[in-house]
């Protein structure tokens, strides 16, 4: 067990290559973006599916 966490340590330290701050930022910038526009393109579906729905059901 000592061996394994001080060979994760060791490559937490040395090996991984940890964005900068500005590149930390950015991504989370394109990510809020990206949710952004998901969450909207699915609302507009699940209205256009509940506007379609009331219509359909209201003729029927």
């Amino acid at each position: 067990m000592k061996l394994y966490l001080q060979e994760a340590y060791n490559e937490l330290v040395n090996k991984v290559s940890w964005p900068t701050w500005k590149e930390l930022q950015s991504s989370a910038i394109i990510v809020m973006v990206a949710s952004l526009i998901i969450a909207l393109i699915i609302f507009g579906m699940d209205s256009t599916f509940t506007f379609l729905m009331k219509n359909i059901y209201n003729i029927a």
